[in-house]
C-alpha cells in the first residue's frame, strides 16, 4: 500500500485516460490526491480510470477536454471548476500537462497541418493551462510538465515531435524562475521508449522492435507507465520540495 503523500492535494492530469497519464493519475488517486483527468473523446476509457481509482478508496472525476484549439484552456479549466467542489475544495495542487500527439511523421512527410497540430496540443495547450490555471494554483503546489527523451537525444524521424518537448523544457525552465516566490516547483518528466498505446503499433508483438527499444536503455528494458508515474509521484509530493527547473530523465539511461 502506497503511503498517502499527497492526501489533501488536488490534482488535473491532463490526458489521463490512457498511458503514462493513466498511470500518474491512479499513482496519485493511491496517493491519496483528488484527481482529475481529461480526456479528448474516450470517455469510456476516462471513466473506467475513475472507476478504477475510486475502487481502490481514492477521489478521481473525469474531465472532457479538446485541446489544440484557441480558448481550450479556458474551456478545460471551466469544466474543472464545475465538478472539483462536489470532491475537494476549489482550487489545484497539482497540474501535470501529460497530453500530447505522441509521435509525428519524419521530416520529408511532414506537413504544415501535422507541425501546427504538434505545437498546439503539445506546447500551446500547457503554456495556457498554466496560465489559466495560476489563479487556481495553490502556493507550494506542483507543475510537471511530460517531456520526452527526444528532446535531447537526436531521433531525426521524430524531430518536430521531438522539438515540441525541448519547447516544453524552455517553458519549465522559465516558469520555475517565475513561480519560485511562491514556493511552486516546476519540473519536466522526460520518459524514453514506454509501452504504451502510441507505441503499440510498431513495439507490441515485435520482438525485434522490443529488443532495440530495449537495448537503448542502460537498464535494458522498455519502459512501463508505472515507471514514469512513479517519479512523478516524488516530483508531486513534498519530498522533492527543493527540486525546480529541472528536466528529470526517465529513460532508464538511454544515451549514456
Amino acid at each position: 500500500m502506497h503511503t498517502r503523500t499527497l492526501e489533501g492535494k488536488v490534482a488535473l492530469v491532463t490526458g489521463g485516460s490512457r498511458g503514462i497519464g493513466r498511470a500518474i493519475a491512479e499513482r496519485f488517486g493511491a496517493d491519496g490526491a483528488t484527481v482529475a483527468l481529461t480526456y479528448a473523446d474516450n470517455q469510456a476509457a476516462a471513466h473506467e480510470v475513475v472507476e478504477r481509482i475510486r475502487k481502490d478508496g481514492g477521489t478521481a472525476f473525469a474531465v472532457r477536454a479538446q485541446l489544440g484549439r484557441h480558448g481550450d484552456a479556458a474551456h478545460l479549466w471551466a469544466a474543472f471548476d464545475a465538478q472539483v467542489g462536489e470532491h475537494a475544495p476549489a482550487g489545484v495542487d497539482i497540474i501535470v500537462n501529460n497530453a500530447a500527439i505522441g509521435r509525428s511523421p519524419e521530416l520529408t512527410t511532414l506537413t504544415e497541418e501535422e507541425f501546427d497540430d504538434l505545437f498546439a496540443i503539445n506546447v500551446r495547450a500547457p503554456f495556457f493551462i498554466v496560465k489559466e490555471g495560476l489563479k487556481r494554483l495553490r502556493d507550494g503546489g506542483r507543475i510537471i510538465n511530460i517531456s520526452s527523451g527526444a528532446a535531447y537525444l537526436a531521433m531525426p524521424e521524430i524531430m518536430a515531435y521531438g522539438a515540441t518537448k525541448g519547447a516544453l523544457d524552455t517553458f519549465t525552465r522559465n516558469l520555475a524562475q517565475d513561480l519560485g516566490q511562491r514556493g511552486i516547483t516546476v519540473n519536466s518528466l522526460a520518459p524514453g521508449i514506454t509501452d504504451t498505446d502510441t507505441n503499440a503499433g510498431w513495439l507490441r508483438g515485435n520482438p525485434e522492435a522490443e529488443a532495440y527499444a530495449a537495448s537503448l536503455a542502460a537498464l535494458g528494458r522498455v519502459g512501463q507507465p508505472e515507471d514514469i508515474a512513479d517519479v512523478a509521484a516524488f516530483l508531486a509530493s513534498d519530498d522533492a520540495r527543493w527540486v525546480t527547473g529541472r528536466v528529470v530523465d526517465a529513460t532508464g539511461g538511454a544515451g549514456l
